[in-house]
């Protein structure tokens, strides 16, 4: 039994994995625009004051900051929170006006803005590839091998040795998909098409929802059907099947994290299962002292989180700019300066609110005023 997580094993913790996911994120914003010739003025980790930097021959200033909440990379003729061309950025010599972000296509300008999630994305992938390539993948057929007390499949009617073919409709051809596609829908019904015999049946009922704590007491909400798998065993996989099982595993927990942020926007879900930066804080001290792999594994977590929160359309985030980017392809010219600059000045507000919103529930989850 592992004990709970000092502040400061919590604190080391959160700024080992934050750290370097955002030093990572900043960096696929930096090298590709540095393959498009694009100056960077900046490369921050952290917000605000700087606490110690350093300039390199190219003239970017490299620096850690106050806040470690985030980063930045400032590129040339960045200066307004459009990024859109100013008098200022009109009078700049050619020759330098030509090394900065507003002077590049508009499909320079998108690749370069979308590198830093993607980047993310790329860590989660390769984490995921080399448990699978060191381990091997874990493989169970979607066979019924028994249930646990009060099962809902059970009590429909289905019996060891039923083999799950189709989860509402959907071919499944392992228990890991049978998994995912009831763990995300606790309470909502479900239909499973089983053989038996050589004879298809199909059964109808609601998935269970379950609360399951860890040894921390962190308690999760999921849904369960009540089935145990029969044996599963692990198969070796070379190089490039283990980076496909990343890609897959990658997109599958990238399409969990969308469909909870939705069942939380539509009410199907508590809004107290948001986490921001103090529950963030929390859970990365409790997976350091796990052990080396619970917290490689987090770390992964938290970068494919990280990507999913900057691709929302947002003003301000990376998915707020990609969004004004679509709009000018569509429009075929670029939506007002005056508009935009407003538009990120609205998204900035509405990040900074559900930060405070979202400290505001992690302060309250650790029940330090009880």
């Amino acid at each position: 039994m592992f004990e709970n997580p000092s502040i400061l094993t919590a604190v080391i913790g959160f700024l080992l994995v934050l750290a370097p996911l955002v030093v990572v994120h900043e960096l696929g914003h930096y090298l590709v625009g540095r393959w498009f010739g694009v100056k960077a003025e900046a490369f921050s980790v952290g917000f605000g004051k700087e606490i110690t930097g350093f300039t390199d021959r190219r003239g970017t200033r490299w620096k850690l900051s106050a806040l470690p909440l985030g980063g930045y990379v400032q590129f040339a003729g960045d200066m307004n929170p459009a990024s859109q061309p100013s008098e200022e950025w009109l009078e700049l010599p050619e020759e330098e006006r030509n090394r900065t972000f507003q002077s590049k296509s508009l499909g320079a300008r998108a690749l370069i803005v979308a590198a830093g999630p993607v980047t993310n994305l790329l860590v989660a992938i390769l984490i995921i590839a080399g448990f699978t390539l060191a381990f091997g993948k874990l493989v169970a057929d979607p066979v019924v091998g028994g249930f646990v007390e009060d099962s809902p499949a059970l009590a429909a009617g289905m019996e060891p040795g039923d083999r799950i073919i189709r989860v509402d409709g959907s071919p499944v051809q392992t228990f890991d998909e049978v998994r995912d596609s009831v763990l995300p829908y606790p309470g909502e019904p479900l239909t499973v098409a089983v053989l038996r015999g050589g004879e298809e049946r199909e059964f109808t009922f609601n998935i269970d929802s379950h609360i399951e704590r860890d040894r921390f007491g962190n308690e999760f909400r999921l849904g369960r059907i009540g089935v145990m798998a029969t044996e599963g065993r692990a198969v070796p996989v070379g190089p490039f099947e283990a980076v496909w099982e990343g890609t897959k595993t990658t997109g599958q927990l990238l399409h969990l994290t969308t469909v909870g942020l939705w069942q939380i926007i539509t009410g199907r879900r508590p809004v107290s299962e948001l986490g921001g930066p103090i529950k963030i804080a929390k859970y990365s001290g409790e997976q350091l002292i796990s052990g080396w792999y619970a917290f490689i594994s987090f770390i992964a977590m938290i970068s494919i989180n990280l990507a999913f929160i900057n691709l929302l359309p947002i003003p301000a985030l990376d998915g707020g700019h990609l969004a004004f980017y679509a709009a000018e392809a569509v429009r075929r010219k670029p939506i007002s300066a005056k508009g935009q600059e407003w538009a990120f000045r609205t998204g900035m507000a509405l990040v900074l609110t559900l930060m405070v919103f979202v400290t505001i529930l992690d302060i309250s989850s650790l029940n330090i005023f009880s």
